[in-house]
């Protein structure tokens, strides 16, 4: 039997057997009403819960999560190993990745959650679906590491002068909560390019490009059931350094963090129903 976790899943459901009857619903308003039959407020209410249960609620520009069931086995790992994992590794020009001795890991603006070896170079995350794993050189030192969220994202290992200065610089622009230049633009052209299903990957990183050429199938649709682009509004700067967005399309709202590398291409989007 389903639970509120399966919440998504039967809002595609639901409007796939609307459809049938020739009853159209758009992607947001089946959201609204799978909130409602498990006695929630509203959409954003059930995505929140379903996240605090370890589930993905929002529909990410990115990888989807791992098959479900798998069973993964804590193995002891030498101390002398971990010490050769810990420190800095970057995972965009706004986010830093700290993996500590403690056996668990801190993103910018983000708690900490542990993380448990399954092989010596293979970790895996309870509280999240999250795994990493570690590239080692020669001399057992990690040199960088894959996190396996959403995708599969390579962090190259930087050292802490270079983790404070780019935690210093998201730290200023969350401070001043102004949106970094290009980022609606950029977005503008992410919604429209995904929702006519062409978007400009050349606009995107390799790794967001893979990830969204892999979840277009099911963000096209979403998408192109909003409709165009009305308006757009700047909330804020998000912990991470990304730029915030309400967007309001013709038949309904969408919701995303942005961002952006030195190039001017995307680096990070993430969606979720609005608004």
């Amino acid at each position: 039997m389903r639970d509120f976790r399966d919440a998504k899943a039967m809002a595609q459901t639901l409007r796939e057997a609307l459809g049938a009857k020739s009853i159209p619903l758009t992607h947001s308003d089946s959201l609204e009403l799978i909130a409602k039959l498990f006695g929630q407020r509203d959409w954003n209410t059930l995505a929140a819960r379903i996240q605090a249960a370890g589930g993905s609620a929002d529909v990410p520009a990115s990888a989807p999560r791992s098959p479900p069931g798998v069973v993964r086995q804590e193995i002891a790992v030498a101390p002398a190993v971990l010490d050769g994992y810990a420190g800095f590794y970057q995972l965009s020009e706004q986010a830093v990745l700290s993996v500590l001795r403690e056996d668990h890991h801190q993103l910018t603006g983000q708690r900490a959650v542990a993380f448990f070896a399954e092989s010596q170079t293979e970790f895996f995350a309870r509280e999240v679906n999250a795994q990493i794993s570690f590239v080692i050189a020669a001399d057992g030192q990690a040199t960088s590491l894959i996190l396996h969220q959403n995708g599969d994202q390579p962090m190259p290992r930087i050292d802490a002068a270079s983790a404070k200065q780019i935690a210093d610089r998201t730290a200023e622009r969350v401070k001043n909560q102004s949106p970094a230049p290009g980022t609606e633009a950029a977005l503008r052209r992410l919604i429209e390019g995904v929702a006519s299903g062409q978007p400009d990957y050349a606009d995107m990183t390799p790794a967001l490009a893979a990830a969204t050429h892999e979840q277009l199938p099911h963000l096209q649709p979403y998408l192109a059931d909003l409709g165009t682009i009305e308006s757009t509004r700047f909330l804020g700067v998000g912990a991470q350094g990304e730029d915030v967005y309400s967007v309001r399309h013709a038949n309904g709202a969408s919701h995303w963090r942005i961002a952006l590398d030195a190039t001017g291409i995307i680096s990070t989007a993430w969606v979720s129903a609005g608004p």
